[in-house]
């Protein structure tokens, strides 16, 4: 595979659930998937997906021999052994890949991986539990944080505005938030711009502070 040709191509290594999930749906996407995976079952389930390399990744030797440093971007999915995650995050931060992501089980192992030079952590339970958690009530239909307290929600529109022409800009200023776009029903998405009357059954997508959007969502 030439050189030119791995611009937007993924390495991910593990193909446990999470590893699996990732490769699976890249492929969906039209990336172009190598995965790496020590447990040669593993390895065979996977292999008419997308292209499996059985191969120990521990081994700076063996990812070199795979020529994984013209990969742009890695996944690091091994979480069952933290000191192979450590191993393998620093292999490939060695090797010089400018995108490595890895998983980690736990904010040690998470540490760990800052440290050494690993570009994203990835914490996928802490993360999942966090989602549900805003989504439990039934007020959000979507929940994701994407860092420094700041917001993005997929919601009802409220009923207290319901009916209502609505100046985008007063959102802002009365609530904090920033409305996206609406989902009427049976109706394709909208961005929202200058003015907006919000019906029952539309689907708002609003960002904003953490604390913001979760007092906007509770006028549900």
């Amino acid at each position: 595979m030439a050189r030119e040709k791995r611009s937007e191509a993924v390495l991910v290594i593990g193909l446990g659930r999470f590893g699996a999930s990732i490769a699976t749906t890249l492929t969906t996407l039209g990336r172009e998937v190598l995965a790496v995976e020590s447990d040669p079952a593993v390895a065979q389930q996977w292999a008419s997906h997308f292209r499996v390399i059985e191969a120990d990744a521990t081994s700076i030797d063996a990812l070199e021999q795979l020529g994984v440093h013209d990969f742009p971007f890695a996944v690091v999915a091994v979480g069952s052994s933290i000191e192979a995650s450590v191993l393998i995050a620093t292999n490939l931060v060695d090797l010089g890949l400018k995108q490595v992501w890895a998983k980690a089980t736990s904010h040690a192992h998470g540490t760990i991986l800052s440290r050494i030079g690993t570009h994203h952590v990835i914490y996928p339970e802490h993360d999942a539990g966090e989602r549900v958690a805003h989504m439990v009530s039934g007020k959000m239909l979507d929940y994701i944080e994407i860092e420094d307290d700041f917001a993005v929600v997929k919601m009802f529109a409220p009923r207290d505005l319901l009916n209502r022409s609505i100046n985008i800009s007063d959102l802002q200023e009365k609530f904090g938030i920033t409305l996206i776009g609406i989902k009427e029903p049976s109706r394709p998405f909208r961005y929202a711009t200058g003015t907006a009357t919000f019906s029952e059954g539309d689907i708002l997508i609003v960002s904003g502070a953490s604390d913001a959007v979760e007092s906007f969502v509770n006028r549900i």
